[in-house]
């Protein structure tokens, strides 16, 4: 599977109302914000379902369901193997030479001491994107490049919303597997080493 460079987030930068900010003044801002932002190399954007002219449209209730499915199967797994699981509210920064960002996924598991006032993860093993129809171009794209370029990361898991389906991509040295399953598929995921059932990540849910 090879990684592309991250295509530009030109569609949302457009928005003459976004001002570039430092990272110190929007690390500063966000404790205050009333609403979650994320931080794209200079930009902030608040995210999906937030109450702001440059927010996302709102995930659909089965975009909750399906994180809280997952964040379910995994969260006593990851305790047993000394790891956490945070589901929404943990950021992961990205910097590069090229960018610096700081993502709220929608589950994002680390292996690596956390402190416990830590608001954002550095090194993050294993991040979880759940597609809303409003961000799946980003998730697929923009998230993607960018969660590949971090030496810790060992998988990135993107699931659907409107099928049961689910891709994974894996690191193999220097290069990047991609698996896929649907309906009633499974798919093993790396820092745990588990297999995930569709049928645990879409329980309760009509597709």
């Amino acid at each position: 599977m090879g990684v592309r460079n991250g295509p530009a987030y030109h569609s949302r930068m457009s928005d003459p109302a976004l001002r570039k900010i430092s990272e110190e003044e929007y690390l500063r801002t966000e404790e205050l914000s009333p609403f979650r932002r994320e931080y794209i190399d200079g930009f902030v954007y608040a995210l999906h379902g937030e109450d702001t002219p440059n927010a996302q449209a709102g995930a659909a209730s089965r975009h909750g369901l399906i994180c809280m499915n997952i964040g379910s199967a995994l969260h006593r797994v990851a305790l047993r193997q000394g790891c956490r699981l945070y589901q929404s509210d943990m950021r992961v920064r990205l910097s590069q030479p090229r960018f610096t960002r700081y993502y709220y996924p929608d589950l994002v598991l680390t292996c690596d001491p956390v402190d416990a006032a830590a608001t954002f993860l550095p090194s993050p093993c294993l991040v979880v994107e759940v597609l809303s129809p409003s961000i799946r171009d980003p998730d697929r794209r923009e998230k993607l490049f960018a969660y590949t370029t971090l030496p810790s990361v060992r998988g990135y898991l993107l699931v659907d919303t409107a099928t049961r389906a689910a891709r994974l991509y894996v690191r193999d040295g220097d290069r990047w597997d991609e698996q896929y399953a649907e309906e009633e598929g499974e798919l093993r995921l790396p820092c745990l080493n588990v297999p995930l059932a569709l049928s645990d990540i879409y329980e309760g849910i009509d597709l």
